[in-house]
């Protein structure tokens, strides 16, 4: 009777212990999952075509945007300058004042215009930027440094601006609003025109426990033939595809050896696809030039 006793007993004592070990498995999992890769994940296939290595002053760039067949435009997040990078030369050949040091993140360019996205939402319109009689104004969009604004394009069909939250959205956690601000008014509009819900379908690789991580927008641009919107995520390299009614068509892991911290997305007018990234841990910052594989 004693031996069935203690046979009961140490069973018991080995259910509790695996039972112990699957709940400590589930919360490491659940508390820790954000540190793993996307192995789930479809990566996305390229030819990388050109790669340019950033002089020091754009080591942190952020924001990017094609001014001409040899020249993109940068910002980096501190110093009020937009660069200009010769792709042929293979160095800055200028580099345009425009405010004091900040914390600046996406760029946008129309025309003899530049606009210069901040963090904490505004927008500095640069009237004639490569002029000496350039004029700069900025405007307050009505979000703030809670939302982490980092992604700024140009909606040459409508005349606008666009920009999304990195962050929280002031509507939700659980989507990221991608909203206009008018050109013609200098007023942005509260109403977004699409909106990525980090629930969709799409994005089931990349679920995290706190929801807004799901997606977290570093920068995007509108492919000039197809119109869609791509939109880049730095934290964790993904490339995010909508069609031009803002649906959500793709989803894609990009290779963190080749992009560490891609801040910034830009096509010239035939459709090639640049995407800039920040030096991460003392490297250098880069611009790549990639063609999309079906």
């Amino acid at each position: 009777m004693e031996a069935n006793k203690n046979t009961f007993n140490m069973a018991r004592i080995k259910f509790w212990t695996v039972a112990a070990m699957l709940i400590s498995i589930g919360f490491l999992f659940m508390n820790f999952r954000d540190w793993l890769p996307y192995d789930s994940a479809k990566k996305v296939s390229y030819e990388i075509a050109g790669r340019w290595e950033l002089p020091l002053a754009l080591r942190e760039v952020s924001g990017i945007a094609w001014l001409n067949e040899d020249t993109i435009a940068a910002v980096q997040d501190e110093d009020g300058i937009i660069f200009l990078y010769d792709l042929q030369q293979k160095q800055v050949i200028k580099e345009i004042k425009f405010g004091h040091a900040g914390d600046y993140e996406g760029l946008a360019l129309h025309d003899k215009d530049a606009y210069v996205l901040e963090s904490n939402g505004t927008i500095t319109i640069v009237k004639n930027f490569q002029d000496h009689d350039r004029t700069v104004t900025s405007f307050d969009t009505g979000f703030d440094i809670a939302n982490n604004m980092e992604s700024l394009e140009y909606d040459a069909a409508n005349h606008r601006l666009l920009l999304i939250p990195k962050d929280r959205d002031a509507s939700s956690k659980r989507v990221k609003n991608i909203y206009a601000f008018s050109l013609r008014t200098n007023t942005l509009d509260p109403k977004p025109i699409f909106t990525i819900d980090m629930g969709d379908e799409v994005l089931k690789s990349f679920r995290e426990k706190k929801v807004y991580k799901t997606f977290r927008p570093s920068d995007m641009a509108i492919h000039p033939q197809t119109h869609e919107l791509y939109v880049l995520e730095g934290s964790k390299p993904k490339l995010l595809i909508l069609d031009k009614q803002g649906n959500a068509q793709h989803a894609y892991k990009l290779d963190k050896k080749l992009f560490p911290q891609p801040e910034g997305i830009t096509f010239g007018p035939d459709g090639t696809l640049y995407i800039a990234s920040e030096g991460k841990n003392d490297g250098i910052g880069t611009i790549t030039e990639l063609k999309l594989l079906p």
